[in-house]
């Protein structure tokens, strides 16, 4: 049983499809609070983090656009973060991806003050390893692997508290890398797992090595699932679609085995758009998805009508 704890990051200035603020709140109504209570954890909802008033930032990179607020953001979530590790698992309910800014940088703080090492598992159609200075788009979303993984070019953001070694971060279902991110990530021992690594591995191989990896290290394992890691057919409810995604299988088999190795200690759910939804339909397949994660098995399955 594991002491559940949702924290609603309503940020929708970290991208340019207005929407993602209502994220949490549909999470809230496709059950997510039930579905976990039903299979027998406890549960606490801390309600929707709230930023200080954005500081007057600036960046020399005229593409950035909201800097003041995502940093306002990033140092919410990240003592967010800090405040509920220590009392739970916290999961982050989106809010576009520029969250993890801050929510990966508060469990890094707590793993150093625990002396444990963190590790996280990126599952995304993006790598997101810009930095402020390589965006063209200006889009900050795209930023937060690179911050944790202590690339420099990140002022006036906080220093990142803890980076992540590059080896203990796992990218998983990587299908949209731009020129400047893949040249970066050569220069590093982190795991890309795209698809045509899973394509030609399957998925349980590869995440099952990096399982092992966080088991052998004592470390705790942050999972960050966007909505775009799952193909867009099943999935609409995203700005930033990507074909080629994982199936409703393919997803759920990776979920099942994140609880089967009983090492996930903290999770966000992000690009979740409500406004681009069917009916609910991507709200209630993440929600699905935890419970996979927390424990629900394949014969649980509920009849959906689509």
């Amino acid at each position: 049983m594991t002491h559940c704890i949702l924290i609603g990051a309503p940020v929708d200035e970290g991208q340019r499809v207005p929407g993602c603020m209502m994220g949490p709140s549909a999470y809230r109504v496709a059950g997510l609070g039930p579905v976990l209570q039903s299979l027998g954890h406890t549960l606490e909802d801390r309600g929707d983090v709230a930023p200080a008033p954005a500081a007057a930032h600036t960046h020399t990179n005229a593409a950035i656009h909201h800097l003041p607020e995502v940093i306002a953001w990033t140092e919410a979530l990240s003592s967010a973060a800090q405040t509920a590790m220590p009392d739970g698992m916290p999961i982050f309910m989106g809010g576009d991806h520029s969250l993890a800014l801050g929510t990966v940088a508060g469990v890094a703080a707590h793993a150093k003050a625990a002396g444990r090492p963190l590790f996280v598992i990126w599952l995304d159609a993006h790598s997101d390893f810009h930095t402020p200075q390589t965006t063209t788009s200006g889009n900050l979303h795209g930023t937060p692997m690179a911050y944790a993984a202590g690339r420099p070019g990140f002022a006036p953001f906080p220093d990142f508290p803890a980076p992540v070694p590059a080896e203990n971060i796992c990218m998983f279902g990587i299908r949209s890398v731009d020129p400047a991110e893949h040249a970066m990530l050569q220069e590093t021992e982190i795991t890309v797992n795209d698809m045509r690594v899973l394509d030609e591995r399957g998925i349980v191989a590869p995440l099952r090595e990096f399982l092992e990896r966080v088991r052998a290290a004592n470390g705790l394992l942050h999972v960050s699932l966007d909505v775009d890691f799952l193909d867009p057919g099943i999935a609409p409810a995203v700005g930033t679609t990507v074909p080629g995604g994982t199936t409703f299988r393919e997803a759920h088999l990776v979920c099942e085995i994140l609880h089967e190795s009983g090492l996930v200690t903290s999770l966000d759910l992000v690009e979740l758009n409500p406004f681009l939804d069917e009916r609910g339909r991507t709200a209630k397949l993440m929600v699905d998805l935890v419970g996979s994660m927390m424990g629900q098995k394949v014969f649980d399955r509920r009849t959906r009508s689509f």
